[in-house]
């Protein structure tokens, strides 16, 4: 068995880039998701390691030095890090010329022989789930006989037959112990989480077929595959035992509540374990799965609401209905459940109109917190595919220097400065109302534990918003012929 290395690279400063996040970027606010899908892998190892650079500030050069002591490195890149980890794979390739590097996530699965081909330091690329193909390749077999690999060979690149989804997901490993094992679960913070939290996932796979959703179209797939109740019930268990200041675990499937029986099954499994949990969520969940879920200590939902325009929200596939969300949602608020709501400015057939709904819908729905995103076309999604085939496409570029999120679409009517001015106004419209300040303002108030945090929240938020206007203003004067510079030198270069 190789000496294996899982990295989550440092592709930007408090850049959350891959391996659990499925919308890679800076955010408003210092976030960081767990390396779930790295750490199924590490678990099958003895003597692996999982190096999650980001959230523990582990330098690039740092990085490339604990490479040294490994045989093999598996890096998790994403689209918006691609062109850093590439730089990252070749000055590990530098120091130790005989180590092995293999590539996992998205981009490689998209685009598997422009990878390898812009990445000569890395010797393969494994596409979709990797676990096996990874593991295959660090026994030492045959690359020509591990399926779902992309390798190199004599300088000709080889695509190897894809390996089907894991069916059993109960013969994978706790990830909660390769946590406990490799990582420091007091640096992972998620704003609308209680801090400290860990994430598992209970299932993988989404059936919806939304259009701009990256995972379930390049990593998870769409079947829906599930571990058993026991085999939750087990790791939670096991979890609240070896974290006990953990205040949470967050069920970070694709959707966790997808089928009914099934989710009270589960919740039957949990209730007896006296913890507060969270989970992901669709508005097409009923009232008796939503009960079910907070008797058996469901604190917050992470719900995609996208769009307040009905036409969007059949543009992109999204599933569901205006009038079922605004029915979940009031189920939800009856049961005591919080919900976080995730919205996106830019989808297919995005308008100013469609903008103000979708602004006024969120007011409407009046969610715990929201998020905000500019709408991105990953490749191989079908939002891409639409963008670059109506034109819509303003460039690759999808971050700053520093990470945070640049349109690149424009449509009819709307530039990309309209975009992101949309955007901060969206933030802006909903938190500055007194009522949500005060729910904000209240917590840093009444609970001391959360008072530091919001106040390194409130900072970091505000800051990226001036940073977010200057852009803007940079590409508004642009487009007026005011200016020489380009906008595109982004964000980063703005004062707070």
């Amino acid at each position: 068995m190789m000496k294996t290395l899982f990295v989550n690279p440092p592709s930007f400063d408090t850049f959350d880039g891959g391996a659990s996040s499925r919308w890679p970027a800076s955010r408003e606010i210092e976030s960081y998701w767990y390396p779930v899908w790295l750490c199924y892998p590490a678990g099958m190892m003895e003597g692996s390691r999982v190096l999650d650079a980001p959230p523990h500030h582990i330098t690039a050069a740092e990085t490339a030095r604990i490479a040294r002591d490994f045989d093999l490195v598996v890096l998790f890149t994403s689209t918006p890090g691609f062109e850093s980890d590439v730089r990252l794979a070749q000055m590990m390739k530098d120091r130790k010329p005989g180590l092995k590097i293999g590539f996992v996530g998205p981009p490689v699965t998209v685009q598997p022989e422009g990878s390898l081909r812009a990445a000569k330091a890395v010797d393969f690329v494994a596409r979709r789930e990797f676990e096996y193909s990874v593991l295959e390749y660090a026994q030492g077999r045959d690359p020509s006989q591990i399926r779902g690999i992309s390798w190199r060979n004599n300088g000709f690149v080889h695509h190897n037959s894809d390996r089907p989804p894991v069916q059993d997901l109960d013969a994978l490993p706790f990830v909660s112990e390769v946590y406990a094992r490799d990582l420091d679960v007091e640096r992972y913070n998620v704003p609308f989480l209680l801090h400290p939290f860990i994430s598992m996932y209970t299932s993988r796979g989404c059936p919806a077929m939304c259009t701009f959703c990256l995972w379930p179209q390049t990593l998870s797939g769409h079947p829906w595959r599930t571990r058993s109740t026991d085999s939750v019930a087990e790791e939670v268990r096991w979890a609240l035992k070896r974290f006990p200041q953990v205040r949470e675990i967050f069920f970070d499937d694709d959707t966790f509540n997808y089928k009914k029986s099934r989710t009270v099954e589960l919740c039957k499994k949990l209730q007896p374990l006296g913890f507060t949990w969270s989970c992901t969520s669709r508005v097409t969940t009923d009232y008796e799965t939503l009960r079910a879920m907070r008797q058996a200590g469901c604190r917050l939902m992470v719900v995609g609401y996208e769009s307040g325009d009905p036409q969007i929200l059949k543009n992109i596939k999204k599933g569901a209905t205006l009038e079922q969300a605004r029915r979940f949602t009031r189920d939800a608020k009856k049961l005591g459940l919080a919900v976080h709501g995730d919205f996106m400015i830019g989808l297919p057939g995005e308008t100013r109109e469609s903008i103000e709904a979708t602004m006024c819908f969120a007011e409407e729905l009046d969610c715990e917190t929201i998020q905000v995103s500019v709408a991105h076309p990953y490749p191989g999604t079908e939002f891409y595919d639409f963008v670059c085939r109506e034109g819509y496409l303003h460039d690759e570029e999808m971050v700053d220097e520093q990470g945070h999120q640049l349109p690149n679409v424009e449509y009819p009517g709307l530039t990309r400065a309209d975009l992101l001015e949309a955007v901060d106004r969206f933030y802006g419209r909903y938190y500055f109302r007194a009522r949500i300040a005060w729910r904000v303002v209240r917590k840093a108030i009444f609970n001391g534990k959360e008072r530091a945090r919001l106040y390194k929240e409130a900072r970091e938020f505000l800051s990226l918003r001036a940073k977010r206007r200057h852009f803007v203003t940079r590409a508004r004067s642009l487009q007026a012929g005011n200016a020489a510079s380009s906008p595109a030198a982004g964000l980063s270069d703005a004062g707070d």
